[in-house]
């Protein structure tokens, strides 16, 4: 078993990777945005503010997690992982259900394929459209979050998934 715990700027190919692993390996995908879109979904129109919207579902998708976990299964975790606390979490759940943890980075510093991936696919309405400053783009891809005790993998998600897939099943594996 093993927790897989998806890291990368929105439009890296997280969720195209996620699903290859679930696919080859029937491990559970958490994903972040289907969980905050639902939520923001049944809401009434302003009656909750995005962020608190957030904090919640990332709730949601920690019990799912946990639940999963303790039911056998191995899970991905299909999120940016923009903070330290989303670590912490991962690794503690891991290490209570005695899981692998792997941590997986898919990292892709092209400002405008990013922005045309973003705005070209089928968006969820937690998903952003677009980014509006290549300045905050580069901090964020340049300060991502990663644990400091565990070897993590970063892949370029700039090119086709087949030239990078393998050395990530390995990586799960290993």
């Amino acid at each position: 078993m093993f927790f897989v715990q998806m890291s990368g700027f929105p439009g890296s190919g997280k969720s195209t990777l996620a699903r290859e692993i679930a696919k080859r390996t029937g491990a559970i995908i958490i994903d972040h945005d289907i969980v905050k879109s639902a939520l923001l979904n049944t809401i009434i129109e302003d009656a909750i503010d995005v962020k608190i919207a957030g904090k919640i579902s990332y709730n949601i998708d920690w019990a799912l997690i946990d639940f999963y976990l303790s039911q056998g299964h191995s899970v991905i975790l299909d999120s940016p992982c923009l903070y330290d606390e989303m670590i912490e979490k991962g690794l503690k759940l891991s290490i209570k259900y005695n899981v692998k943890y792997k941590y997986v980075e898919c990292y892709f510093d092209d400002f405008k394929e990013i922005n045309l991936r973003l705005k070209t696919r089928e968006r969820m309405v937690s998903q952003i459209e677009e980014i509006k400053s290549e300045i905050a783009f580069k901090h964020t891809i340049h300060n991502a979050k990663k644990p400091s005790n565990y070897k993590c993998i970063t892949v370029n998600t700039g090119q086709p998934l087949e030239y990078y897939f393998q050395e990530v099943v390995d990586y799960i594996n290993y």
